[in-house]
This record gives structure tokens, C-alpha cells and sequence, in this order.
């Protein structure tokens, strides 16, 4: 069954890559998401208009299209206890469920990986912080350097959010130096001046992925996504703690209490082959598996839970670039190829 998503058109949002991809015309709004599941956010309708939901009923995940023009907020996301917790201290508090500060809306976790369509800029968790050291020294911020090895990753990043360390001096070191993580700082800060998320970003793996390539979210991570197109897929929660790079409701003491900062070493996941023209992306822990299939002939894909087949490039057969189809289990997918086909389904 053909599924029919729902654009969102969030300001940093592209005008044209999801369009182009759907082969819809662009409308000069832009572009941000498209999304596909039953999140009453954005439900999806089938054919005959009736929406996905009635036809599988609620999915644990939603599969999105993604892409940015711009760099989105500097954010994270709960664990289930942690969600649940702050789902009931929030009712409890009477705090509306479509007010703009409410944080918790579910009391459901929201890992969430990224795929990347074309080269993919992001920032995705702390970096260890010998090697932040270093950077701040080439900036000439040695002062940050030492404080940083001396009282920790938590502390330090502890003591910008809550302003007890200057980010302007962060900023004014980075203005004009050449680097990448610099450039980006002097391009946030002219957004949101004076936001100590600019500085932070320092702390963070900037990535730039390259198609096929992935970055996948756990609790805890700070993260955001900088510029690309990909395929998102997560879990179905409404769960996100902002802590800057945007207009929305930022709560530092909660994010605070929610960032994991043990470094990561390696950020990006590389997609491990399972069978000719198939990948599969390791997501411990979600309630979604995510596989990738480059069709180059003629093949078939028979579903075993409720799954989502997006195309994103070639012919599918059934699907051509852009097209979404459901699955039941027990339903199968022909392929001719050339396509890259994505499967989501449950786990």
C-alpha cells in the first residue's frame, strides 16, 4: 500500500531538496521534514485518504525526510525513565500539553538515527576532551584548555551554560580563523549573540557525513544538524531538550541533568553489509531496526514486522524515488533496480 507523508516546513528547512526528491514542484517554502508514520503531529494517509494509522494502527517509530539549510538547535533527548518522570512531574505541574515550554509530551524515549542522502553536516556528542584541548589552543584559547583538562568535560560545559565562564571570549577568539569549528561559531553567533551554545559547539564532533553514512542518537547526546539531506528515523516521541540555537523554550538545569558527557570516540556508523546490496544500521536499544537496499536487478523483500519501504533514488518497480509503501508482514516488495531502497520496521 502506497503511504502519503506530510511535509513540515520549519524556517530552516531547504526549499528544494525534498521537493526534488519527491518530484513534487517546489513552492518556495521551505522544506524542513517530510514525515511518514502515525505521530498525530503529521499522520500519513494511504491511497483512498484514510489515514495510516486505521490501516496498521500506532507505528514506534516515525521515518522522516530531512533537510536543512540551516543549523537547527543544539538539543537532546531523554531516556524512558527519564521521560516518564518528566511526563508525570509535568502533569502533575498542570502545564498544558501544547504549551511551549512543556519538554515531556510522552513519557517515551526518542533515539533517532540519522542517514545521510548527500554529504551531511552535523554535530553529534562530546569529543574526548584532550582533543578539544587541542583545538582551543589553536584558537588561543589555552585559558579554556586548562580549565578544561583540569575540572572536566561537565564542569566546564556546566560552567558556560550557566554563564559562571565567559563564552565571549570564545567567540571573539574564533572570529576570522580559518578553521571549520571556528567559522561555524562566528556563523551562529551572528544568529543568536550571546547564546553560550555557540561556544559549546566547540566541545562537540563537528561530522560530515557522506551518503550511506549515518549518525545515531541515544539518550543524552548532544547534537544537531547543520546542513544535508537524510533519512530520519526515530521513535515516536515528542520528547526534545533545547539547549540553544533557537527561539523555542531552552531549560539549562534540565538539560543539564539529562546530557550524557562521556566522550565519543567514533560518532559516525558505518552501515554493515548483510547480504549482496544490503546494509543494516546498528541501533541498540530502539524500538526500530533501519536497512538500506541498493537494488541492481531484479530481487524481493517479504516483510516479517509492520515496515515502511522508502525509495530514494532509481525504480523500485512498485516504488520510484520519493515513494513510501507499507508492508504487513508476510507482504512482499519487488525490485527491479537500479534503487536505493530504505526499510524501517519494528524491533
Amino acid at each position: 500500500m502506497r503511504v502519503h507523508g506530510v511535509a513540515q516546513h520549519y524556517a530552516w528547512g531547504d526549499p528544494t531538496a525534498i521537493p526534488a526528491l519527491l518530484g513534487v514542484p517546489a513552492d518556495g517554502r521551505p522544506w524542513a521534514e517530510w514525515w511518514v508514520g502515525t505521530h498525530p503531529g503529521g499522520p500519513a494517509t494511504l491511497d483512498d485518504g484514510m489515514p495510516l494509522r486505521d490501516a496498521v494502527g500506532d507505528l514506534p517509530y516515525l521515518l522522516k525526510l530531512l533537510a536543512a539549510a540551516s543549523p537547527l538547535s543544539l538539543q537532546t533527548h531523554p531516556d524512558t525513565e527519564t521521560a516518564r518522570v518528566g511526563f508525570a512531574r509535568e502533569n502533575a505541574e498542570g502545564v498544558d500539553p501544547t504549551d511551549s515550554r512543556r519538554i515531556y509530551r510522552d513519557p517515551f524515549a526518542k533515539p533517532e538515527i540519522l542517514c545521510a542522502l548527500t554529504s551531511f553536516d552535523a554535530l553529534c556528542g562530546f569529543r574526548p576532551p584532550a582533543d578539544t584541548a587541542a583545538l582551543l589552543r589553536t584558537l588561543g584559547l589555552d585559558g579554556l584548555a586548562d580549565l578544561l583538562l583540569e575540572n572536566g568535560l561537565e564542569a566546564t560545559v556546566s560552567g558556560l551554560y550557566r554563564r559562571s565562564i565567559d563564552s565571549a571570549p570564545v567567540v571573539k577568539a574564533c572570529a576570522g580563523h580559518p578553521s571549520p569549528h571556528a567559522a561555524l561559531v562566528t556563523q551562529l553567533e551572528a544568529t543568536y549573540p550571546g547564546d553560550p551554545s555557540v561556544a559549546v559547539t566547540l566541545f562537540l564532533h563537528r561530522v560530515l557525513l557522506q551518503p550511506g553514512e549515518a549518525i545515531y542518537l541515544t539518550p543524552g547526546n548532544l547534537h544537531a544538524y547543520v546542513r544535508g539531506l537524510g533519512v530520519e528515523v526515530m521513535g515516536a516521541s515528542d520528547n526534545v531538550v533545547r539547549g540553544g540555537l533557537t527561539p523555542k523554550h531552552v531549560d539549562v538545569d534540565e538539560l543539564l541533568r539529562v546530557l550524557q558527557f562521556e566522550p565519543l570516540i567514533d560518532p559516525v556508523v558505518h552501515p554493515r553489509q548483510v547480504a549482496d546490496g544490503e546494509w543494516t544500521y546498528d541501533t541498540p536499544a530502539a524500538p526500530f531496526a533501519v536497512t538500506r537496499i541498493d537494488a541492481t536487478g531484479a530481487t524481493s523483500h517479504t516483510a516479517t514486522t509492520r515496515e515502511l519501504a522508502l525509495c530514494s533514488s532509481g525504480s523500485a518497480g512498485e516504488l520510484a524515488a520519493g515513494d513510501t509503501a507499507v508492508l504487513q508482514p508476510g507482504d512482499v516488495l519487488q525490485w527491479t533496480g537500479p534503487a536505493t531502497v530504505w526499510l524501517v520496521g519494528e524491533r
